[in-house]
């Protein structure tokens, strides 16, 4: 009788002990930064409805959150702030006494471990909702960059860790840098959102953030999402103006997006799984049609896969319990 000649690959997975062994990905809670949205007033948390178990929080409540993100061992946090007040540059964000600046010296007076990330942009300050200066229906490059410089000094100042821009401006990585260097803060690195595409995934950020744009969109500064070789341009240029980490954004439906940068370039690459991607999954598992943990550790483990070092996701709290167990 002729012996079939094949590889016998289901070898190694015969036993839970044995795949654990040869696993080639692990996702683990120190993976994880979560993002938190601070608004001004009192006693607030608010559920936002399209994202459900996120919350905008007041500073009074605020470290309820963060003492359950420190006691699951999350290292790090996002903040996104939202205003009492907008207007056409969005003073607030460059404000020494504004929402995140305040946010921020909370968190590191009572849990100084706890890395602080400071998303640096302006829509969410801004009246029209843009991410800069606008003149008419244009949205001003350089005038938009004076700003963002002034923003990541002052969260700078007032105690963040990593500054975070997400604006997509050309050149911002650059201002920003010298500008934290001339201000004394050589040391604080910089997280950029390099490669951010003018997505449909964002909706209920913008709920949440509430800094959806008044006029127009935002697909003259973010960037197609029919492109490829366009990200590694974008990649490139934030490398040689002095980020220290690169960021994707989305990640679920740019998984490859994400593989291209972590080939090209040596620095850490972080996957943002924004609100769009938790929503779906979010509504679906409150229907019952997925199994959530299932779900989310599998999604997680496929951006880590492709090359992801840290991951933004809105699922941290809930994944890093999983993970232990729980």
């Amino acid at each position: 009788m002729t012996q079939l000649q094949f590889r016998r690959n289901r070898r190694l997975r015969n036993s839970a002990a044995l795949r654990s062994m040869v696993r080639e990905t692990i996702l683990q809670k120190e993976d994880f930064i979560y993002p938190l949205f601070i608004i001004e007033g009192e006693n607030v948390k608010n559920e936002i409805s399209s994202m459900p178990g996120i919350y905008q929080l007041s500073l009074d409540r605020l470290m309820e959150e963060v003492e359950e993100v420190v006691s699951l061992g999350i290292p790090s946090v996002i903040l996104f702030g939202i205003p009492a007040e907008k207007d056409a540059t969005g003073t607030g964000a460059y404000n020494d006494e504004g929402i995140v600046q305040r946010a921020t010296r909370l968190i590191k007076e009572k849990h100084p471990e706890l890395v602080v990330i400071a998303d640096t942009c302006l829509c969410e300050y801004t009246d029209h909702g843009h991410c800069g200066v606008v003149h008419g229906s244009d949205v001003l490059n350089d005038p938009s960059l004076e700003l963002l410089a002034k923003t990541a000094v002052s969260q700078a100042k007032a105690g963040a860790d990593i500054i975070a821009p997400s604006n997509m401006m050309d050149g911002f990585v650059v201002a920003i840098r010298q500008a934290l260097d001339e201000a004394g803060y050589e040391n604080v690195p910089i997280m950029s959102y390099a490669v951010k595409y003018a997505s449909a995934y964002y909706g209920p950020f913008r709920d949440a953030a509430e800094s959806a744009p008044q006029f127009g969109d935002r697909k003259t500064y973010q960037m197609d999402p029919a492109n490829r070789m366009e990200a590694l341009r974008e990649a490139e240029s934030d490398v040689m103006e002095g980020a220290d980490f690169l960021i994707v954004k989305p990640a679920l439906s740019y998984l490859d997006i994400m593989r291209d940068v972590k080939n090209n370039v040596l620095l850490p690459v972080v996957a943002y799984n924004v609100s769009g991607e938790y929503s779906m999954v979010k509504a679906a598992a409150q229907n019952g049609w997925i199994d959530e943990k299932e779900i989310v550790l599998e999604t997680l483990t496929s951006m880590k896969r492709a090359g992801a070092d840290l991951i933004m996701t809105y699922h941290a709290k809930d994944a890093a319990r999983w993970l232990e167990g729980k």
